[in-house]
């Protein structure tokens, strides 16, 4: 059912994005939503950031799809979107913590972009909407790990990006990111001039189709694999070596704590939080 990912290395051009395709599916002009994009890629032009991508063509010119990325550090979705606008200004709906939309002006600017809200007790509507945009043409950001991986490998992942590509009878389309966790992460403060000329890499995987008789946990374990592979290939051909790195994984020689470290970490961070509510 995976196939290997396709396509050449680039770095993308103002010139090559302007010839593309717009968003047939999402049409229409969203103010809010453009602006937010031209605020991050005034920041990362501002970082002088340098992105190289593999598979771009994979991403949907038109209709619904389902994009499942990796997850190392807090500005992915931020930097999945640059990618996608600049290659086709296609639109991501990302699925959100209700607790963002809580806040009073983040709420506000989220709902206007019609990013998903996700209440992780009850989230059954979520995935409803989802579902529902989806159909409609929408393409919908995912993070299937649930949470930010600190030894920069990719974590077990949850069901719902394969579950949501079987029901809404759309592909899923693996994409890894590697670099972005040097811009900020979990549990390791990125001085100002550290983010300076940081290397991205992008890697865009060939759809996956997921149909609804399929079995949905051995599509998350493909999936899975499929990511880490895909991670895999971009730390090999990463321009700046990892070696004793703390943003490297330990299997390649960073310093970044094994899985089993990282994975006991966030559960005593869950039971801290339990205790104190």
């Amino acid at each position: 059912m995976l196939s290997i990912y396709s396509g050449s290395m680039t770095t993308p051009s103002k010139t090559t994005a302007r010839k593309r395709t717009r968003d047939h599916t999402a049409s229409g002009f969203e103010p809010v939503y453009s602006g937010a994009v031209a605020i991050g890629r005034g920041l990362f032009g501002f970082w002088r950031l340098k992105p190289t991508v593999v598979g771009a063509e994979n991403i949907p010119d038109h209709g619904g799809g389902v994009i499942a990325m990796t997850h190392f550090g807090y500005f992915e979705f931020a930097l999945v979107e640059w990618m996608t606008f600049l290659h086709n200004r296609r639109r991501i709906r990302f699925m959100t913590k209700k607790e963002a939309f809580d806040k009073p002006m983040v709420g506000v600017l989220l709902r206007a972009m019609k990013h998903i809200s996700v209440n992780r007790q009850a989230g059954a509507g979520a995935y409803a909407d989802a579902v529902a945009a989806l159909k409609r043409g929408e393409l919908i950001g995912v993070f299937p790990e649930a949470g930010v991986s600190a030894s920069m490998t990719v974590r077990e992942l949850k069901t719902g990006a394969a579950r949501l590509a079987a029901e809404a009878g759309v592909p899923l389309l693996p994409v890894s990111v590697w670099g972005g966790q040097r811009l900020m992460t979990k549990g390791h403060k990125t001085r100002f001039f550290e983010r300076f000329g940081v290397p991205i890499s992008f890697t865009f995987g060939s759809p996956i189709i997921v149909d609804s008789e399929d079995d949905v946990i051995r599509a998350t374990t493909d999936l899975r694999k499929k990511l880490q592979e895909m991670v895999d290939q971009e730390q090999k051909n990463y321009p700046v070596d990892g070696a004793g790195q703390w943003w490297h994984p330990q299997n390649r020689g960073g310093t970044a704590p094994t899985p089993e470290a990282a994975a006991e970490a966030d559960a005593e961070r869950t039971r801290r939080r339990k205790s104190a509510s």
